[in-house]
């Protein structure tokens, strides 16, 4: 299928809820899968792959309810090449609006040596036998030969022929391992094509795992040599190094399209809050330097590229964040900053500083820059407020003190300075961070409203620190303050505190979703 610019239309299959809760530590109970579910059809996904309906009485049910509640979205069950998983996708399925039986069997020598411990013909034979039990429930068969990457192609062919002849509509390919290079994976896909009967009936998928970081690559690879669905997951999750990652492929896809030639229905103002979704669901950080959604994909520190960023931030992004849902790009004051991104940012906040201000400024900035990584916009209003000599914060967390028990709630008690003067407020939670949330929380504006939070540990041992983000909301616009404490609970108050400080700014200049830092 093509569009109307010419370019053809890629069919992305989403297995996030099946191969990447297959992920060690990822698992997901089964309300969770169907608000992700739930998620995945806001983001434009054309196939949606719950679970393993076989597995368990919760997988099943999970994707018994997203079959039911997802009308507008294709549904997969998936299936081994046995008669009772297929059974049992079947059933969960059922209710689905538009639904396909997407069934496997090994294909290498290894595997079936090793592991099926069955003749070739045999596996051969099942493979027949049980896509032709599957295409009496539904016209939409996906076939997957496990290990094709590292199959024979001979023996890859006579497999898919027979899957083909036995009714498949979908072939998929996948490099089980992520063993294949970019090329060889190509022309897999080109060969198969070219040399099974039938092989210009079907439709190709590729599912690619990322063992030796080319998943991206080889998906892209699959598409080039005639594969119209790909089958990824969010922030690339998955069995060991996980799959091939839905954010990084689609964003190849739109920047490189003029090359690529194809396109997808993803709506791409989607793409970070589903990484944030799944991130928080499954308990996976996203690593700071993930391309597209990572938080520093659109950060910068160095001088000459903040320079180049503030004239035109084309010379240093080829992606457009907001575009993907992320507020914007960030400009990191450190050590490597020079005065134009200083000035720049401190004009954001609404300051004007004369010339002399300015060189004090910069003066001090540089002092501070130098004895650490980052000079945060807390440290900045600071600096502000003693060059200009006016006050630059709405809140100060001036003191923090949490009571701790095994048999009770924890309380929180804080000190918070304003312009009216200190104030104490105390609340309890169901831990530390959540009652010095709810104790500071009393101090703010009633339209500054809390969104949520994340926190990572640093370093570890005597001198361990931690940092803490957090996003609050005002007038319908987000705000993030972060902060860095060698007390987990002092960098979550401290966090919260420069994301309202934020929110706080007057300056109609500033872009409230700038981050600031404590």
């Amino acid at each position: 299928m093509t569009t109307n610019n010419n370019k053809r239309m890629i069919e992305i299959f989403d297995t996030t809820l099946r191969d990447g809760e297959q992920a060690p530590g990822a698992s997901l109970q089964p309300e969770q899968k169907i608000e992700l579910a739930h998620q995945l059809a806001s983001l434009g996904i054309d196939v949606i792959e719950p679970g393993f309906p076989i597995s368990s009485p919760g997988e099943f049910a999970a994707v018994q309810a997203i079959s039911r509640q997802l009308q507008n979205v294709e549904i997969c069950g998936f299936a081994r090449a046995v008669k009772g998983d297929i059974d049992a996708a079947v059933r969960a399925t059922a209710d689905a609006a538009r639904r396909r039986i997407h069934l496997f069997i090994s294909s290498s020598d290894i595997h079936i040596e090793h592991q099926l411990r069955r003749p070739r013909s045999e596996v051969v034979a099942t493979a027949r036998e049980m896509v032709s039990y599957a295409r009496q429930f539904t016209d939409i068969v996906e076939f997957t030969a496990m290990d094709a990457a590292r199959t024979k192609m001979d023996d890859l062919i006579e497999m898919v022929e027979v899957a083909i002849e036995a009714g498949a509509s979908i072939i998929n390919l996948p490099d089980t391992v992520g063993y294949a290079l970019p090329h060889e994976y190509g022309e897999m896909f080109r060969q198969v094509r070219e040399g099974a009967r039938g092989g210009d009936k079907v439709r190709y998928s590729a599912h690619c795992h990322n063992d030796l970081g080319l998943a991206v690559a080889n998906s892209l690879a699959a598409i080039a040599n005639g594969a119209s669905q790909i089958e990824v997951t969010i922030n690339g999750v998955g069995e060991r190094t996980g799959n091939c990652a839905l954010e990084e492929l689609i964003m190849a896809l739109e920047t490189r399209g003029d090359v690529i030639g194809a396109t997808t229905n993803i709506k791409l103002n989607q793409l970070y809050e589903t990484s944030r979704q799944i991130s928080r669901a499954m308990h996976f950080p996203i690593a700071y330097n993930k391309p597209v959604v990572g938080r520093n994909a659109f950060q910068h520190e160095s001088g000459i590229h903040q320079d180049g960023l503030l004239k035109n931030r084309s010379t240093y992004e080829i992606m457009d964040p907001e575009a993907l849902g992320i507020p914007r790009s960030m400009i990191i004051l450190g050590k490597h900053s020079g005065r134009h991104a200083l000035k720049d940012r401190v004009r954001k906040y609404g300051f004007e500083p004369d010339e002399q201000q300015m060189e004090q400024l910069y003066e001090i900035f540089k002092e501070t820059a130098d004895q650490q990584k980052v000079v945060s916009d807390d440290q900045l209003l600071q600096m502000v407020s003693q060059t200009m000599n006016i006050p630059a914060q709405d809140y100060e967390l001036v003191e923090l003190q949490v009571t701790a028990g095994s048999m009770t709630d924890r309380m929180a008690a804080v000190r918070i300075r304003t312009s009216a003067g200190e104030q104490s407020y105390s609340a309890v939670g169901g831990g530390p961070v959540d009652a010095t949330i709810r104790a500071i929380g009393q101090s703010i504006s009633d339209d500054i409203t809390f969104v949520d939070m994340e926190m990572h540990a640093l370093s570890g041992g005597e001198a361990a620190s931690a940092e803490a983000a957090v996003t609050v909301e005002r007038a319908g616009r987000e705000f993030r303050g972060t902060a860095t404490h060698n007390d987990i609970v002092m960098a979550a108050g401290l966090a919260y505190v420069a994301a309202c400080n934020a929110a706080g700014l007057k300056a109609e200049t500033f872009e409230m979703d700038e981050s600031v830092h404590a």
